[in-house]
């Protein structure tokens, strides 16, 4: 496990598929504010991310944003990188000078995307408009207004635009519309609230289904029946058993056999993961997330030993409002949901739920409530880890 918290945070293009992924890293041993810190901060994370973690591992088959201070540039630390993979990402702290400059247009030369984080117009920063590929522009800081006025000075340049913190759809909609090209931030877990919504008829029948499958005292003769009945999801979940993630001695040929084999609640996990990716018509990254925030959890349950199926199921259920894009509470009254699996999920109450509030704290990189119990961070940050790596397993074998 990397001496290192590590975090990623998703970009996305006009379409909201994944473009790229930001790393995210916090030192436990030395301070990040410092400059020298800082440096060894981003040579460490290229070690851990990517010849130790693999950098596959992290960000799939997405670009990787990386941040590098100036002591890393004049050390041509990106050099030690692929540069199909890697983005160069210049903080707006880095001391811009000629043997920066120029080093930077080395790397360009060579084939690696450079970004400039918060760019502003100086005579310092001017000449790296040359040959610099992306513009991070924040959108929270500088405000619409003046937000606008930067992308129309950015537009005879050929230079793609990133708005980052964005925070809700209308923001997504007036930048996209605006000319940016891709976007980072919290609007994309945030549910697209429509009033008066309804569920369409595949997801009320599938509603229906995770109300038989989290019935707290649901037997094994009704979970079959229930999943029995529905030939879509029967069919996904004994080919998603017999598939290479389960390494089956044997193949199962009924529900009830994979019930009795597997066990009421690991049958009733597979349900949930196949029911909710029949529920979003968003794309893949909804049910990714999801999935991670519930391995988290599930893990975080396991370290303190407490019921990890409990946490899983607090994480993967707190997700619906994303999916389904209706409030969260309402969607928790369609699920006969045990009470303190309500309260953990809606009010971070109990082991579960402040569990719930250390993920999405991690989720967000928010340092202060990135904690639960006595546990060390470093187990946190291989928590999350973990929830990556299996829910990468988990949709490739969808």
């Amino acid at each position: 496990m990397a001496e290192f918290l590590i975090g990623r945070q998703q970009i996305f293009d006009k379409d909201l598929n994944i473009f790229a992924y930001e790393l995210l890293f916090r030192g436990k041993d030395f301070d990040l504010t410092d400059k020298d810190g800082a440096t060894l901060a981003t040579n460490q994370i290229i070690t851990d991310s990517i010849l130790e973690m693999g950098l596959n591992s992290l960000v799939g088959p997405h670009k990787a944003f990386i941040n590098f201070t100036t002591q890393n540039i004049l050390e041509k630390t990106p050099l030690n990188l692929p540069s199909d993979r890697v983005v160069i990402e210049v903080l707006e702290n880095v001391e811009i000078d000629l043997t920066v400059t120029n080093n930077l247009r080395e790397f360009s030369q060579q084939g690696y995307t450079i970004a400039l984080d918060d760019f502003v117009f100086s005579d310092e920063w001017y000449p790296l408009l040359e040959f610099a590929n992306i513009i991070k522009l924040d959108v929270m800081a500088m405000g619409e207004a003046k937000t606008r006025e930067v992308i129309k000075d950015l537009k005879p340049f050929n230079i793609q635009l990133l708005a980052e913190k964005v925070e809700t759809r209308e923001e997504f909609q007036y930048l996209k519309e605006a000319g940016c090209n891709y976007f980072q931030g919290y609007f994309f877990h945030k549910p697209n609230l429509v009033a008066g919504k309804r569920l369409g008829v595949n997801q009320t029948a599938a509603m229906r289904l995770l109300t038989v499958i989290n019935n707290p005292d649901v037997e094994f003769a009704d979970l079959s029946k229930a999943i029995s009945q529905d030939v879509g999801l029967s069919y996904k979940l004994l080919h998603y058993i017999n598939s290479a993630f389960f390494t089956l001695p044997s193949k199962m040929e009924s529900i009830q056999r994979a019930i009795s084999y597997l066990g009421l609640k690991e049958v009733r996990r597979w349900s949930n993961i196949l029911t909710l990716a029949t529920l979003s018509d968003k794309p893949e990254v909804s049910l990714q997330g999801a999935l991670i925030r519930g391995k988290m959890c599930e893990e975080l349950g396991r370290l303190i030993g407490e019921k990890p199926d409990h946490f899983f199921l607090v994480g993967i259920l707190s997700s619906l409002d994303t999916i389904l894009d209706i409030p969260l509470e309402e969607a928790m009254q369609q699920l006969p949901l045990a009470s303190d699996i309500k309260s953990a999920i809606l009010d971070k109450q109990g082991l579960a739920g402040e569990a719930l509030e250390c993920v999405i704290n991690y989720e967000r990189w928010n340092h202060s409530g990135m904690h639960f119990k006595n546990l060390d961070q470093l187990l946190i940050s291989d928590a999350y880890y973990k929830g990556i790596t299996w829910a990468k397993d988990v949709l490739g074998n969808l």
